[in-house]
C-alpha cells in the first residue's frame, strides 16, 4: 500500500564532501540545515548577516564590501541601533558597536565566499518591505507605516542573481525554497510568493553559460508532498518539526553525498553527541 507521494530526486552529478567549504545563506531553514552539517563535522559558515528571507537582501549581503559599510543606513529604534541590511542579532544599544558588528559580518561573508566551493541559498519569501525606496532585510519591529510592501517579480530576482553566479564560476550554487510558510503574508499570498521563488530558481538553473553550476533541491516539495501532515510541523504549524528537518536532511545526503561521506557523517555525529554527554559520575 502506497501512503506517500515521493518526490523523485535524481542523484547529483557533483557531491559534497569533507574537502568542501560550504556557505549557507537565507531563511531560518538554512540555519537548520547548516546546523545539521556542523554536527557532522562539515566545514560550514551559516548566515554571516543573520537570517535573511527575501532574495534581494541575500544578494545585497553577498555584494556588500567593507568600504560600503559606512554607507549602510543605521536607524535608532526602541533603544537600539539597527542595520536595515542585517538581522536583529546585529543590533546594539551603541551605534559604534552596531557598526563594528556590521563590518565584522561583511568580513566574514567575504572570507567565506573566497573559500567556498558550495553555496546553498534558501529563499524564504518574495514579499519585501521598502523604506525610502530601498528594500530592507528586517523591519526590526518598526511601525508598518514606515514601509511599503510589494512582491518581487521573477525577473527582478533573476537579474539580481545572474551576475552573482557568473562572478563566482568555480562555486556550485545550490538553491532551495524554504518550506516554512509565511502565514502573516496570508495563505494565498504565501503561495504566490513561493511560486515566484520557484520560477526564479528554475530560470537561474536553466540559463546555462557560466551559470551552469546552479542546481535546485526540492525541500519545499518534500514537505508539501511527502510530509503532508501537521505532525511534521512544530507547534506553530508553520515551521517543520525536528523530525521533518531530519527527514529532509536524509534526502539531501542521499542526493549530494557519497556512501563513504554518509558513513563518515554518522561517525562524526556520534562524536558530536558524545562530546555533549554529561556523565552521571
Amino acid at each position: 500500500m502506497k501512503l506517500q507521494t515521493i518526490v523523485d530526486i535524481k542523484p547529483s552529478e557533483w557531491q559534497i564532501g569533507y574537502e568542501d567549504r560550504i556557505l549557507m545563506l537565507g531563511s531560518c531553514f538554512a540555519d537548520e540545515m547548516g546546523e545539521q552539517m556542523r554536527r557532522r563535522g562539515l566545514h560550514v559558515t551559516s548566515n554571516p548577516f543573520g537570517t535573511l528571507y527575501n532574495p534581494l537582501s541575500i544578494a545585497q549581503a553577498i555584494n556588500l564590501q567593507i568600504s560600503e559599510s559606512s554607507n549602510l543606513p543605521m536607524i535608532n529604534h526602541d533603544g537600539l541601533w539597527h542595520s536595515m541590511a542585517h538581522h536583529g542579532a546585529f543590533s546594539r544599544p551603541n551605534k559604534e558597536d552596531a557598526e563594528q558588528a556590521v563590518r565584522g559580518s561583511i568580513e566574514t561573508m567575504q572570507n567565506a565566499l573566497a573559500e567556498a566551493t558550495v553555496v546553498i541559498v534558501t529563499f524564504g519569501s518574495a514579499w519585501v518591505y521598502e523604506m525610502e525606496g530601498h528594500i530592507v532585510a528586517n523591519c526590526h519591529k518598526m511601525p508598518e507605516s514606515c514601509f511599503s510592501r510589494r512582491r518581487l517579480s521573477v525577473d527582478e530576482i533573476v537579474e539580481a542573481w545572474r551576475p552573482i553566479v557568473d562572478r563566482y564560476p568555480d562555486i556550485h550554487w545550490l538553491f532551495t525554497v524554504s518550506p516554512i510558510r509565511h502565514i502573516r503574508d496570508g495563505l494565498h499570498e504565501n503561495q504566490l510568493s513561493k511560486a515566484t521563488l520557484l520560477m526564479a530558481v528554475e530560470q537561474l538553473a536553466s540559463l546555462g553559460g557560466r551559470s551552469s553550476g546552479v542546481s535546485y533541491f526540492p525541500s519545499y516539495e518534500i514537505v508539501l508532498d511527502e510530509l503532508r501532515d501537521y505532525r511534521f510541523y512544530a507547534d506553530d504549524l508553520v515551521h517543520p518539526s525536528a523530525l521533518a528537518v531530519n527527514y529532509i536532511w536524509e534526502r539531501f545526503t542521499e542526493v549530494y553525498c557519497t556512501p563513504q561521506t554518509r558513513n563518515q557523517m554518522q561517525i562524526e555525529f556520534k562524536r558530536w553527541k558524545q562530546d555533549r554527554h554529561i556523565p552521571l559520575h
